[in-house]
């Protein structure tokens, strides 16, 4: 959620902090995000396309993945073009001329990006694990079912989005503001619906995506000296994947939570009132930055995968790779 407009909701008294910088702050990092996005999503994905015989469960759900990426990096030229208005316009009037839909169909795409890009991942990690840890299972690998969960999950995160119609719907001031999310006191029932539906959304992917990679590494340990040397790209995947997953939206779901339970009056700390507002446009560009950083990796899955149907071919037989 980006931050709501709570000017109405009873927050600390006296409790205010200047955040005027959030508008030229969110040009240039999303400036920034558009081009490496661009670049780095147009690279990777040209060298994951063109892998051989890659057409698996986990090529579906890095394809889906990038699609989600996609999706946000072609919403940023609107981001960007607001908010280099709300730099410019010290009164912030008349800072969006495309329109309501326009409005609408930008700020959506952040969160089907958002969520697309956490279930994907966490769909990869569970695949791996069933690879992993689980081989006797593999029907459930099969590229049918991976092509059935993917639209599963596009159903889901479309229908996370419609939470936004509502926050809309009870907007106060709807024609002053195109990308934050203007609310009243009389709506706390409808934020904080809100609020929850979203932490689980991070939650319990979390969970799952610790559980998967926690038994891969288990496994892994216990494989001797020379096998692990083999699967030490494997290693560098899971760690990124962690690293992508729990940096760029850990601090965005914790920061949206404080911020909005003071907001709305549930927590009374001037303090922590004043630390979620100053660093949620900080929290937000990491979220942002994800589209940056997923394309590495197809690139380390790509390598891997180059590599295996290298070593199928001067061997003449099958290796399993964790990755495959």
């Amino acid at each position: 959620m980006d931050p709501i407009n709570t000017t109405n909701m009873p927050v600390p008294a006296n409790c205010t902090v200047n955040t005027s910088y959030r508008f030229t702050y969110y040009k240039i990092s999303y400036s920034l995000i558009f081009m490496f996005g661009v670049a780095s999503n147009a690279t990777a994905l040209r060298r994951f396309f063109h892998m051989p015989q890659t057409f698996t469960s986990t090529a579906v759900y890095m394809a889906n993945l990038a699609v989600a990426d996609i999706f946000f990096v072609i919403s940023l030229p609107l981001r960007i073009y607001y908010y280099h208005n709300k730099a410019a316009n010290t009164n912030h009037t008349s800072d969006w001329f495309p329109g309501a839909t326009f409005c609408q169909v930008t700020f959506t795409l952040k969160y089907i990006s958002l969520y697309g890009g956490i279930f994907f991942l966490v769909c990869i990690g569970v695949d791996r694990y069933f690879a992993v840890v689980q081989p006797l299972v593999q029907h459930l690998r099969k590229v049918h079912n991976a092509c059935i969960l993917s639209v599963g999950i596009w159903f889901l995160v479309l229908a996370l989005s419609l939470i936004l119609p509502f926050l809309r719907s009870a907007a106060s001031h709807w024609h002053k503001s195109c990308l934050l999310d203007p609310s009243s006191k009389r709506h706390r029932v409808i934020i904080l619906t809100a609020l929850g539906l979203v932490q689980i959304a991070y939650l319990l992917p979390a969970l799952l995506i610790l559980f998967s990679y926690c038994s891969i590494l288990q496994r892994l340990q216990r494989l001797p000296r020379r096998r692990k040397t083999r699967h030490r790209r494997t290693l560098i995947i899971i760690y990124w994947v962690l690293g992508v997953f729990f940096l760029c939206f850990t601090p965005y779901h914790l920061n949206l939570l404080g911020y909005t339970l003071t907001q709305v009056g549930l927590v009374q700390s001037c303090g922590l009132s004043q630390v979620t507002k100053v660093l949620h446009p900080v929290v937000l560009s990491m979220a942002s930055a994800k589209c940056c950083l997923n394309p590495l990796i197809y690139f380390f899955s790509s390598s891997l995968v180059h590599k295996q149907v290298a070593g199928n071919r001067e061997s003449g037989c099958q290796i399993t790779e964790v990755l495959n």
